[in-house]
């Protein structure tokens, strides 16, 4: 127990993408989207303001980058459809979170692992806006 213990460093720069270091990743990064001018008031929307809202929302987030960095297979949800829904979400949205997201990786990650996330995140956006620009044209 003691040595498993040893081999995760608690303190940034993390040199690996675990399950420790996307909590850290995930609670920052949302902590400063929170309270972003553009996308606040999405997430204040969406998430709300309520403590137990938000838990529930970062535990989803977690899951989905805990399958999208390490193939843990934990998120089960539909990225797609739930961002499909959210009204007037524009490539400005996605531009600043994609600029939060890497700010944030790149202060908590060595390179690698921070360009590891930030190309995860990076072809996340690139998907969502095609699947938003599709489902808005169909509907």
């Amino acid at each position: 127990m003691m040595s498993a213990i040893m081999d995760t460093d608690p303190r940034p720069p993390y040199p690996r993408i675990d399950d420790g270091s996307l909590a850290a990743l995930i609670v920052e990064f949302y902590a400063a989207a929170r309270l972003d001018p553009l996308l606040g008031p999405v997430f204040q929307a969406m998430v709300g303001e309520d403590d137990a809202h938000w838990a529930a929302h970062l535990r989803r987030v977690h899951d989905f980058w805990s399958s999208v960095t390490m193939g843990t297979g934990r998120y089960g949800g539909r990225p797609m459809q739930v961002h499909a829904g959210i009204p007037g979400l524009a490539p400005a949205h996605f531009e600043r979170w994609l600029d939060l997201f890497t700010q944030t990786a790149d202060r908590l990650f060595i390179p690698p692992a921070a360009a590891f996330l930030r190309d995860k995140a990076e072809r996340m956006a690139q998907a969502l806006q095609q699947g938003i620009a599709m489902a808005r044209a169909a509907g």
